[in-house]
């Protein structure tokens, strides 16, 4: 029973992932449009992914603005920049510390932007934080913050450019959404539930602006990235067994069979944008991590506990002695 149980479920992925196949194979190429001259804004924009991808927009001519909430990163991002010539003149880059939680930052950033360049073309929302360690861990503040960061820093930004890119639609054929989110947005991650929870937010958000936006011009793209070696295992937020949970996810964030190369990301990015893609994963575990876990979900679900189970650090309490556990119970019941 058990092996035609799993026999049919290699079945329909099989089934599946040759069918998608096919229907990409089938989809019109479209024609790659120009950037030179157009305005990015890149949240996040000072280190990392955000830093790669304005190397590439800048590679192509546009005109860049970064966001970051560190004003020393951002001087030196436009340092990199201008010095690796993928800028060519210092007032080709705007610099803007602010902080995209606070929805009055985000409209005022926007504001001054289209004032300093006269228009926004295209919107990316890379800015973004990670929080690892097993549920019973992870306090309340960690999935405020994870959603504060990954999905309503993105809904403010995405609010305030929105009469912006509507406007510039009709002059230019190319405004564009760009929402960076996770393959974590379609499978949840254990000891990484803020994460997850946050990501799948801006996934559905992102998917169904892309739905009301089409038509009016407005493209928006969905990445879905695996791990990539971006360095934000150092920024990360670490709850439980913490030197544990960190030597784990550095491990596999630093792996370069594992993890994507930054640049590499920001190619593929650069190049989904330039077509009108709708979505795009990073990394082949991702393309079929994202396919698997809608042909078959219970076994997903069972392949990602069994990690949990084995692989994984157990939570903080589980490693204090069962004395220290009493004792603990003993005073909260006489208090």
């Amino acid at each position: 029973m058990k092996t035609s149980r799993a026999a049919l479920h290699a079945t329909q992925i099989l089934t599946g992932i040759a069918a998608i196949a096919a229907a990409k194979a089938l989809m019109p190429r479209q024609e790659k449009r120009r950037l030179r001259g157009r305005v990015v804004l890149i949240t996040g924009g000072s280190r990392g992914l955000g830093l790669a991808l304005a190397h590439r927009f800048g590679r192509s001519g546009a005109k860049l603005i970064l966001v970051s909430r560190n004003s020393d990163e951002l001087t030196q991002a436009r340092e990199t920049l201008l010095t690796q010539n993928s800028v060519q003149h210092p007032d080709d880059i705007l610099l803007l510390p602010a902080d995209l939680t606070d929805e009055a930052q985000a409209t005022t950033l926007v504001d001054y932007a289209v004032g300093y360049f006269g228009h926004i073309d295209i919107l990316i929302n890379n800015a973004g934080i990670i929080e690892v360690g097993p549920v019973e861990d992870q306090p309340i503040s960690a999935y405020h913050r994870a959603m504060a960061t990954n999905f309503f820093a993105a809904l403010y930004t995405t609010r305030a450019a929105l009469p912006h890119l509507l406007h510039r639609s009709p002059i230019y054929d190319g405004a564009s959404i760009v929402n960076i989110a996770s393959i974590g947005g379609k499978f949840a991650m254990p000891h990484m539930l803020p994460y997850v929870a946050s990501k799948f937010a801006l996934v559905g958000f992102s998917q169904g602006l892309h739905a009301e936006l089409r038509h009016k011009g407005i493209r928006v793209t969905t990445v879905c990235p695996g791990l990539m070696r971006t360095g934000g295992e150092v920024h990360a937020h670490y709850t439980g067994q913490i030197k544990k949970e960190e030597r784990w996810f550095t491990l596999a964030a630093k792996t370069p069979l594992i993890a994507s190369s930054v640049t590499h990301a920001a190619n593929k990015i650069y190049n989904a944008v330039t077509a009108g893609r709708a979505e795009i994963t990073i990394t082949p575990q991702a393309w079929l991590a994202a396919r698997v876990v809608g042909l078959a979900p219970e076994t997903t679900q069972l392949l990602a506990s069994l990690v949990n189970e084995f692989i994984l650090p157990a939570p903080a309490a589980e490693q204090l002695s069962p004395g220290f556990i009493s004792e603990v119970s003993a005073q909260m019941q006489q208090g």
